[in-house]
């Protein structure tokens, strides 16, 4: 798809976090002008913007996504063309000992958005909104492929918000024509995402062994399995489902699966460490309930996007430790 497109306006809800502001570079390669939100935008460090040297120029909203006439100052104030709604408690783990906070975070943040934009959407402009779902909706598939058309059986109170919100966009969309579409993307990573995520712990940890620490790294399940991608290539799928005539959602992932023990070992591999000599595991890391193997089918993306994720498994890994500085 040509990158030659007329100036348009995207609001990123959520522009601080790892797809945010991997996603406010790419509009901005585009052209776009780009709006951000954070909840206190005047009081935000913008630490990953800065990272990719963006920082400057992108128009920065203050908006608490569970304040209505929060949510729609932001949309009069940027009077955008897409929308793409990333805010919300983002962490599985943390969901399990803040579940009202991401709940409302991410379920009544998403209907402020659709609720908004259904308002102030007139005949001669529609906008475009895109949600970050996740396939931590599906739960636990024993071992299948999960793709569009695979039942939501979420195992998480941050699964269960994203389920909620994704039933709400298809309900926005079919009962009053919004262009409204979830991204089912699964997990995916790179050197922005916050330590309290297991990949990124992971790989800080053997940095500092491999400096010389003395440290021992404590994991939960080490069996558990994900389809782990790399995040600047999912944000351009994102942005390519805003530039379908119709809108649709869409499973974003590799299409390959590894062990959590898969990933901790080729970790270690890249400092020319054996993992076991250093990694323990910790039985309070333990969640009251997780899906054993994630596994996705990204066949639709492939097809109607033209999108085909590039770093797979173990290469996500590495491409992790040697970004890390």
């Amino acid at each position: 798809m040509s990158n030659s497109i007329k100036k348009r306006t995207a609001l990123i809800c959520g522009v601080s976090g790892q797809d945010g502001s991997y996603l406010a570079q790419l509009l901005l390669q585009k052209g776009y002008t780009v709006f951000g939100t954070s909840r206190d935008a005047q009081g935000s460090s913008f630490t990953n913007l800065k990272k990719l040297g963006v920082e400057g120029q992108v128009s920065y909203i203050s908006m608490v996504p569970e304040d209505f006439r929060s949510v729609l100052v932001a949309l009069r104030k940027s009077n955008p063309d897409e929308i793409y709604y990333l805010a919300g408690q983002s962490s599985v783990g943390l969901s399990f000992e803040q579940p009202a906070e991401t709940i409302q975070s991410i379920t009544l943040g998403t209907l402020n958005i659709l609720e908004g934009c259904r308002m102030i959407e007139t005949a001669d402009k529609t906008i475009k909104i895109y949600h970050a779902g996740s396939g931590e909706c599906f739960g636990d598939t024993k071992g299948e492929p999960a793709n569009e058309k695979t039942p939501f059986y979420p195992m998480s109170p941050y699964a269960v918000a994203k389920s909620s919100a994704y039933w709400l966009v298809n309900n926005y969309r079919d009962a009053y024509g919004l262009f409204a579409c979830t991204g089912i993307l699964f997990n995916h990573e790179s050197p922005l995402r916050p330590e309290r995520f297991v990949t990124q712990k992971i790989i800080r940890a053997v940095k500092r062994i491999a400096e010389g620490s003395k440290e021992q790294l404590k994991l939960g399940r080490l069996d558990i399995a994900r389809d782990w991608g790399w995040a600047p290539e999912y944000v351009e799928a994102m942005w390519l489902m805003l530039q379908q005539d119709q809108p649709e959602d869409f499973v974003i992932a590799t299409g390959t699966t590894i062990t959590l023990e898969e990933f901790v070992k080729t970790a270690f591999e890249q400092a020319n460490l054996n993992w076991k000599d250093f990694v323990v595991q910790d039985a309070a890391l333990f969640r009251p309930t997780d899906l054993e193997i994630g596994r996705a089918d990204p066949n639709k993306a492939n097809q109607a996007l033209a999108w085909k994720a590039s770093t797979q498994g173990v290469e996500v890994v590495k491409e992790m430790y040697q970004s890390i500085s």
